[in-house]
C-alpha cells in the first residue's frame, strides 16, 4: 500500500500440554514454549511495529514464587527487544548457576519466563499511543491466583463509553476509558463474581478457603464468565486472555471481522492471527490449522481440556477483506490466489484504459507488497494476448507464412519492475517543502524501458489518501516519460472509516470522499451535505441498533468511474506531462476473489455491528463541523 495506515495487531498462544521435562527430553530444551513465542511473534511481525509483550504462567510453584511473569517493549524494534531482554535474564542466571541448566525443575521455579502458558502480541497504536502503558498484554493482578488475568487481543470496540459507564455503575472506578482497560475489567468483575459464588457454595459445603482455591480453579466456568463478558461489546476483536492458575481463552466476534486459528495436539495448543505463521513455525499441513468460529470462544481448562463454546449469537459472518487484500502475510494459501485473483479481475477495466493497447504498455507494481496482485494481473494480460494471437492464425482472411505465425507467437506483454524503494533514504527535515522534495526520491525508476509512446500501467494494493501518488509516485512515474499513467488499485475506492482495528478513522482523510465533494460542489449539489448532517444529528438520539448510514447518500449521484476520474485529476498535478487514469476494483470483483471474507464496510458503508453505522455518521459530523477528532 503506497498510503501506509496503521492496522491491526498480532497475537499469540502456546499452552504446553506435557511437562517441562517432557520438552527437555524430546527437543533438548525446556525453554521450547519461549522459542515458539519468539517465532510466532517475529512471523506476525507485520501486523505491529509500535510494541510487543509476553506474558508467562508458571503451573505447580509453591507460593512465594513469583508463578506470572510480564515483559514490554515500545523500542523501535519491540519484538527482539523483548526477547533480547528476556534471554539476557536467563543468561546472568545460567552464569550464575552453572549447574543448574539441565535441572527443569530448578528452571522452573527460579527463571523468569520459563512456563506452562504464554500470550503473545504485537501492536499498532490504534489512538496514535505509543507509551508502554498501552502496550499489550495487561494484566489484572490478585493474590489469589484465579483472580489473577492477563489480556491482550485483536480488536476495537465501537462502544467503549457505554462499556466504561457499565463498569462504573456495577461501582467501579475504571482507570481509563480506553476499550482494553474496559475489556479487562468487565472480564475481571465477572471472574470476581463466579468465584465468590462458588466461595460460598464450598464454605456451606466445610471447605476452608485454603481448601476451596484449588476447586474454585477447577470449577471456574469460562463460558458462563464470557457470556456475561462480552454482552455489550460492539466491535471486531480476537480476545486473549490467562487466568493466573492456568485456564487460556481466545474469543473471537460474532461476526467474525478479527481473525484468529489455532492447532492442537497431545503436546500443545497454539493460537496465532495468521494461519501460515501456524503451519511454518510447527511445520503442519493446513488442514490441521483450525479457524475460531465466531461468536466462538476456544477455552484450554487447566487440567489441559479443549473445548470451543459459543459465547454469542453468531451474525452473517463478515470477516475483514482488508486482512486478504494487504495485512495478513501472503504466505497464506488460500490469500495468495485471492491477490492473484484480484489482480486478474480488475484486467479488463485497465485493457479500457490502454484501448487494449498491450504492445505499447508496460505493465509493473508498487510497491513489494502489490506483487502478487501484479502477477494475476499479469497473468490476466497474458491470457488476453493469447486470445488475440488464436484469433489471428485461425480467423485470418489468408493463410500466414510460417515466419508470420512465429512473430505473431512470439509477441509477448512487457512486464518490467520500474521502480525500487530506498529502505535507506529518510525525510529528516522537518519543513513541509523540503520534505515534499525528499519523498519525491522515495522510490528509484528503472531508466530506457518506456518509450513516449507507451502506456505505464502500474498496480497497488489500494489507494487510501493519495497523498504519497500525488507527492511521490506519480512525480517518479512521469521521469520515464510514458504518454499515460494507468494506476490500479486492486481494491475498491475506500469511502468511509474502519472502527474495527484499522486506524482510519476520519472522513476527510480519504481521497475517494475528497473527490466526491468536489464533484457535488461541481454539480451544485452541496446541499446533499446539508442534508446528511442533519440526518446525522438527528440519529445520534437513537440507540445503535435504530442508526443507519447517512454518508451512503453522499456517494449516490455519482458512479464509481465518475468518482475515479476525479481522483485522477485531483492527483494530476501541474508538472505532470503523462496523462493520469485511476482504475478501482469493483465491489463485484472483490467478492469474486475474496469470496469468504465479505467484510467491504469501508468501501460499501455495510458495517457488521450497529455501532459502526453510529461511528460513521459521527466521523461525517467531525468533518462538518471542522472538527479533527476520532469518531471512536
Amino acid at each position: 500500500m503506497s498510503d501506509a495506515i496503521k492496522h491491526e495487531c498480532g497475537i499469540a498462544m502456546v499452552r504446553l500440554l506435557k511437562p517441562l521435562q517432557f520438552y527437555k527430553d524430546k527437543y533438548g530444551s525446556a525453554f521450547y514454549g519461549l522459542n515458539k513465542m519468539y517465532l510466532l511473534m517475529e512471523k506476525q511481525h507485520n501486523r505491529g511495529q509500535d510494541g510487543a509483550g509476553l506474558a508467562s504462567i508458571k503451573f505447580n510453584v509453591k507460593p512465594g514464587i513469583r508463578y506470572i511473569s510480564r515483559i514490554r517493549s515500545n523500542a523501535n524494534q519491540p519484538i527482539q527487544d523483548v526477547f533480547a531482554q528476556i534471554n539476557n535474564r536467563l543468561n546472568t542466571l545460567n552464569s550464575n548457576f552453572p549447574d543448574k541448566i539441565n535441572d527443569v525443575q530448578w528452571q522452573l521455579e527460579n527463571a523468569p519466563y520459563i512456563g506452562n502458558l504464554y500470550l503473545g502480541h504485537v501492536r499498532y497504536g490504534t489512538f496514535g499511543k505509543n507509551s508502554i502503558e498501552s502496550v499489550h498484554p495487561f494484566l489484572r493482578q490478585s493474590n489469589w491466583m484465579h483472580k489473577s488475568l492477563i489480556v491482550a487481543g485483536n480488536f476495537n470496540m465501537t462502544n467503549s463509553k457505554r462499556l466504561f459507564n457499565d463498569l462504573v455503575e456495577i461501582g467501579q472506578h475504571p482507570k481509563e476509558m480506553t476499550d482494553t482497560v474496559t475489556v479487562m475489567e468487565k472480564i475481571g468483575h465477572f471472574i470476581d463474581d463466579e468465584t465468590t459464588k462458588l466461595y460460598r457454595k464450598l464454605k456451606k459445603e466445610g471447605y476452608s478457603k485454603k481448601e476451596a482455591s484449588p476447586i474454585i480453579e477447577e470449577q471456574l466456568n469460562l463460558k458462563k464468565i464470557l457470556k456475561k463478558s462480552a454482552k455489550n461489546w460492539d466491535g471486531g476483536y480476537a480476545m486473549a486472555g490467562l487466568l493466573g492458575h492456568g485456564d487460556a481463552f481466545v474469543l473471537r466476534d460474532p461476526a467474525g471481522i478479527r481473525p484468529a486459528f489455532y492447532y492442537a495436539d497431545d503436546e500443545v495448543v497454539v493460537v496465532a492471527s495468521e494461519r501460515p505463521v501456524i503451519q511454518t513455525v510447527f511445520n503442519i499441513s493446513i488442514k490441521k490449522v483450525k479457524e475460531i468460529k465466531p461468536g466462538n470462544a476456544l477455552i484450554i481448562k487447566r487440567n489441559g481440556t479443549i473445548s470451543t463454546n459459543k459465547i454469542k449469537e453468531p451474525l452473517p459472518k463478515k470477516a475483514c477483506s482488508f486482512e486478504r487484500i494487504y495485512f495478513s502475510r501472503g504466505s497464506d494459501a488460500d490469500i495468495y490466489k485471492e491477490r492473484k485473483n484480484l489482480g486478474r479481475l480488475v484486467f479488463p477495466q485497465i485493457l479500457k484504459k490502454i484501448n487494449s493497447d498491450i504492445k505499447n504498455t508496460v505493465f509493473s507494481f508498487i510497491p513489494n507488497t502489490a506483487e502478487t496482485s501484479y502477477y494475476g494481473m499479469r497473468e490476466a494480460a497474458v491470457d488476453y494476448l493469447n486470445l488475440q494471437k488464436t484469433d489471428i492464425i485461425l480467423n485470418g482472411k489468408r493463410s500466414l507464412s510460417a515466419e508470420k505465425v512465429t512473430e505473431i507467437l512470439a509477441e509477448s506483454p512487457r512486464f518490467e519492475k520500474l521502480a525500487i524503494k530506498d529502505a535507506k533514504l529518510r525525510t529528516f527535515i522537518a519543513d513541509d517543502n523540503s520534505r515534499d522534495d525528499l519523498v519525491g526520491h522515495v522510490y528509484d525508476v528503472t531508466y530506457g524501458i518506456v518509450k513516449p509512446t507507451d502506456n505505464l500501467v502500474i498496480i497497488d494494493d489500494s489507494i487510501v489518501r493519495g497523498t504519497t501518488l500525488k507527492k511521490s509516485i506519480i512525480k517518479i512515474l512521469d521521469r520515464l516519460h510514458p504518454k499515460k499513467i494507468v494506476v490500479v488499485s486492486s481494491a475498491p475506492q475506500i469511502r468511509y472509516p474502519d472502527c474495527y482495528g484499522i486506524d482510519m478513522a476520519k472522513l476527510g482523510d480519504f481521497i475517494a470522499f475528497r473527490a466526491t465533494l468536489e464533484l457535488l460542489k461541481q454539480t451544485n449539489q452541496n446541499h446533499i451535505l446539508d442534508e446528511v448532517y442533519k440526518d446525522c444529528k438527528q440519529q445520534q438520539l437513537l440507540e445503535d441498533e435504530k442508526i443507519k448510514n447517512a454518508v451512503i447518500k453522499i456517494y449516490e449521484p455519482f458512479t464509481n468511474e465518475q468518482i475515479s476520474d476525479k481522483i485522477a485529476e485531483m492527483l494530476k498535478t501541474a508538472e505532470i506531462n503523462a496523462e493520469v487514469e485511476i482504475v478501482y476494483q469493483t465491489v463485484e470483483n472483490l467478492h469474486k476473489a475474496i469470496p469468504n471474507h465479505l467484510g467491504d464496510w469501508y468501501f460499501t458503508g455495510d458495517y457488521p455491528t450497529p455501532g459502526g453505522n453510529r461511528v460513521v455518521n459521527d466521523a461525517f459530523i467531525n468533518f462538518y463541523e471542522g472538527s479533527n477528532k476520532r469518531a471512536y
